[in-house]
């Protein structure tokens, strides 16, 4: 199977984001060997913060982040998902499914990098990747916040704007990476910025897993994902660990969906649940510092002594 590597050259510069990435290689046997990027911040001994984005972006939307939780003393550990980032890219669509993300970011956090008692961030398919790692490997996580997220099983109706965004995501002449997550901001972003998002993308060839990833979620009763996911909500009905939401009041696509989880996952019950104001889809842009505040708080009162 044919698999990209972005050229180095088109990560020199970036804006505000001096980060040296690090590799793990893993092994999918259909797929064929993979290299995958990712951050390693803060002291080695603080609190592990694994950061996990979604789609179309890549570790360089946690960059105003960071900085605030290595402050504070925290490990922060930032991967890009395989199709994303520095990490590699296979051409063909068929290669990304919703598994192979799971099975691979196993690997690199659980196997390779072997994290333990970590507090899980995750925004967008972050959250869908990552609350499946959550619920699989419960003994590696310490404690949750979710932003911006779910974990839809298809048995529930998805909004107008994700089922908008999916045909788009799919239809689209043009997918123009910078474009649609200054689209999902409420203050924009600036033409640096921009092609800082679109810079893991020479061209179109590189974009599979960009393209497939909004078709890649279950929107029906009988997809693949469908099963595992609702084992996934099994667990997490009974997680009793520190699980806060901490979505943003400004984004269609997943706006409400905090509710279920304050709902029905224990740990979440007695949390100071919170609502960043001003931030859109990617609050991770608008409202970064604040999100990262609330992780920083959440560690503080709930990290063992």
């Amino acid at each position: 199977m044919d698999i990209l590597r972005t050229p180095d050259d088109r990560f020199a510069d970036l804006l505000d984001f001096p980060y040296q990435p690090r590799y793990v290689e893993i092994d999918d046997a259909e797929v064929g060997r993979l290299r995958v990027a990712y951050l390693d911040e803060g002291p080695a001994d603080g609190e592990t913060v694994l950061l996990l984005h979604g789609e179309p972006s890549w570790s360089f939307l946690y960059r105003k982040m960071i900085p605030v939780l290595v402050e504070a003393g925290l490990r922060v550990v930032v991967p890009d998902l395989v199709g994303f980032g520095r990490s590699d890219k296979p051409a063909d669509r068929a290669a990304y499914t919703y598994a192979r993300h799971v099975a691979w970011m196993r690997q690199v956090l659980l196997d390779e990098l072997v994290l333990r008692d970590v507090t899980f961030v995750g925004q967008d398919w972050g959250g869908l990747i990552g609350l499946r790692l959550v619920a699989e490997n419960p003994d590696s996580f310490a404690r949750v916040v979710v932003a911006n997220t779910g974990l839809p099983t298809g048995d529930q109706p998805m909004s107008e704007a994700f089922l908008a965004w999916q045909r788009f995501s799919q239809e689209s002449p043009e997918f123009q990476i910078g474009r649609i997550v200054g689209n999902g901001t409420v203050g924009g972003l600036s033409p640096e910025a921009v092609a800082a998002y679109d810079a893991p993308f020479p061209d179109d060839s590189y974009k599979a897993g960009a393209r497939v990833f909004p078709a890649l979620v279950p929107t029906s009763p009988d997809d693949p994902a469908a099963a595992a996911n609702r084992a996934a909500w099994q667990v997490l009905t009974s997680w009793e660990k520190p699980f806060l939401t901490a979505f943003s009041d400004g984004d269609p696509i997943t706006g409400g969906g905090d509710r279920v989880f304050r709902k029905l996952v224990p740990g979440a019950q007695g949390m100071a649940h919170t609502t960043l104001p001003g931030g859109g889809h990617f609050l991770q842009e608008d409202v970064g510092p604040e999100l990262a505040r609330v992780v920083v708080d959440l560690v503080a009162t709930t990290a063992r002594t």
